[in-house]
């Protein structure tokens, strides 16, 4: 029951994931023009070439903030990571019963137990 759970969550989360992928293209986008941008505005001589780089910097960052929401789309990326991490997990035994073959493992645990 527990991994058919992780199945339909990792199912929601790759939903949300693929339903926000162009806005998360274009937030990164949007943030690598707005550093180019402050570059070129930091390279600029000129007023009237600070203030176009300004004027320019604003409109990419209305871009941004417009597809600010696309942070759900990381956040259902990390949730996938970690259903996957879930998944893949080996459980330990802790019943106390020896798989490894080699006679000192088994030796080391007994002992172990004895000490008690």
């Amino acid at each position: 029951m527990k991994k058919f759970l992780l199945f339909i969550a990792g199912l929601i989360a790759l939903g949300i994931l693929l339903a926000n992928l162009g806005p998360m293209v274009l937030l990164g986008a949007s943030v690598w023009l707005l550093y180019i941008v402050f570059k070129k505005f930091l390279g600029s001589d000129s007023t009237a070439g600070k203030i176009g780089w300004v004027v320019l910097g604003l409109i990419i960052l209305s871009f941004a903030v417009s597809n600010v929401y696309s942070v759900v789309g990381l956040a259902a990326a990390y949730v996938l990571y970690l259903i996957y991490k879930k998944w893949s997990s080996k459980k330990e035994d802790t019943s106390g019963a020896v798989k490894s073959n080699d006679p000192f493992t088994n030796f080391e645990k007994q002992w172990a137990e004895l000490n008690k």
